[in-house]
């Protein structure tokens, strides 16, 4: 599935759109009825939860007609129409794509202001959507991606990332789940006798949700904020080279075929590893288990998810908290549609739909009713010890040739080749973040 499979791309203005061409939206009104035009990423989650929310929208809404476009790779099929001017008016997409699609409308401030959502009444209901939605789970930069008070990306989906491994193996051998950092490594030595690799990754991406975690967890909340807004030479401080020492370090247990493996059509075999008892964790999102649903597995498996291992014994944890957006582009033709088709998508109508594909929403009403590995998983937030990070790299105008993400995650296929240095990886993401340090003054 999932919203960061690989990594942004490169932050070029794709859609140079908004200076050249007119605001010509897909939408319109035929005898009366409107209609309104949605994209969506065909993820983990499958596609009939979209049909059956647009279905029981229209049953209230007669007056709509909504006509969805869903994909694997919608951005390749929304960005040649987006260039000529014509517009979804809803999209589910979220950040961290390879096209970076999401990113260069943010980048380019071509998405509409929807704060005015929060204050809206659900449709159908009494309250408003401000007050269904789990707190904290917008004002970050994932939401307001310019650090003010302003929501353009609203969270649609969210879900605890961090060590998936298979509790069944854990409790055959009699292994606890490591408590810290110093545990962790014991344990691979441990595995690595009986020719089981304590560490892979799908590809490199999904070291997003492991390194955002880290680096809280080594300097709290605020070294956290001064690396994702590229405070002047961060990654040369202790605490980034703590980070860079205890992820070169992991990335030596990493399995061999880690690196052929870390690609897009190939993926899913680092993914098989914890199914078939050849790797310990992986970082991950809940999403894993319906992606794997047919795969092959041990005897015993059982998904479990674990934060990452504490720095020093008994400090606190952060779990990355995956959050995949619904926005509007600025140019669409029918904003206010789109405004209350975006409403309704809180309704506890609509979240009960999506709760059966596994995709929970950050609303109340969905949590509590969790059951089997969901409700499992979602208790790592129950644990006073753990909170919740959300966010990622704030925006800023393009700088060519520069891709933090990149230069962060993708640089561990290099570190377990051997093709690069933790010393050249350190200075690298210190020359990526001033470049764009830069571009954000």
């Amino acid at each position: 599935m999932r919203r960061s499979l690989v990594l942004a791309g490169t932050a070029l203005s794709v859609l140079g759109l908004l200076a050249g061409c007119s605001a010509g939206g897909g939408s319109g009104s035929d005898s009366g009825r409107t209609t309104l035009e949605v994209a969506a990423l065909e993820g983990g989650y499958g596609r009939d939860m979209y049909t059956q929310v647009i279905k029981a929208y229209e049953t209230a809404h007669p007056d709509i007609d909504v006509k969805l476009q869903i994909s694997k790779s919608i951005e390749d099929e929304i960005t040649p129409n987006m260039k000529a001017g014509r517009y979804p008016d809803v999209v589910v997409l979220g950040q961290g794509r390879k096209a970076g699609l999401t990113e260069t409308l943010v980048k380019d401030k071509a998405l509409e202001d929807l704060t005015p959502v929060l204050k809206e009444k659900v449709p159908g209901e009494t309250g408003t959507v401000g007050d269904k939605l789990t707190k904290g789970i917008v004002g970050n930069l994932n939401t307001n991606p310019y650090g003010d008070d302003k929501t353009y990306l609203m969270p649609m989906y969210y879900a605890p990332t961090g060590l998936f491994y298979n509790k069944g193996l854990f409790e055959q051998q009699g292994w606890q789940v490591p408590a810290t950092w110093d545990d962790m490594f014991a344990l691979g030595d441990k595995a690595k006798k009986q020719g089981i690799p304590l560490f892979t990754y799908p590809t490199a991406g999904y070291l997003d949700s492991y390194f955002f975690a880290l680096l809280a967890d080594i300097g709290g909340e605020q070294f956290y904020t001064d690396v994702m807004t590229y405070k002047k030479d961060v990654w040369k401080t202790a605490n980034a080279r703590k980070a860079l020492d205890l992820t070169t370090r992991l990335l030596s247990y990493a399995a061999p075929t880690t690196v052929g493996y870390a690609n897009e059509q190939d993926f899913t075999k680092n993914q098989q590893l914890i199914l078939d008892n050849k790797a310990l964790f992986m970082p991950n999102g809940t999403w894993i288990v319906g992606e794997m649903a047919d795969a092959p597995r041990a005897k015993g498996f059982q998904w479990a998810l674990t934060p990452l291992p504490a720095v020093t014994a008994g400090a606190k944890r952060y779990i990355t908290t995956s959050v995949e957006s619904v926005w509007v582009p600025s140019a669409a033709k029918d904003k206010d549609a789109a405004k209350d088709f975006i409403a309704y998508l809180y309704s506890d109508e609509a979240a009960k739909i999506f709760a059966k594909s596994n995709a929970i929403q950050p609303v109340d009403s969905v949590t509590s009713s969790l059951s089997g590995e969901n409700a499992e998983f979602y208790k790592v937030y129950d644990d006073p010890s753990v909170s919740a990070l959300v966010g990622g790299f704030a925006s800023t105008a393009p700088v060519e040739g520069v891709d933090i993400k990149a230069t962060l995650f993708d640089t561990a296929n290099s570190v377990i080749s051997g093709d690069t240095t933790e010393d050249k990886w350190q200075s690298a993401l210190n020359e990526a973040s001033e470049k764009l340090r830069q571009a954000g003054d």
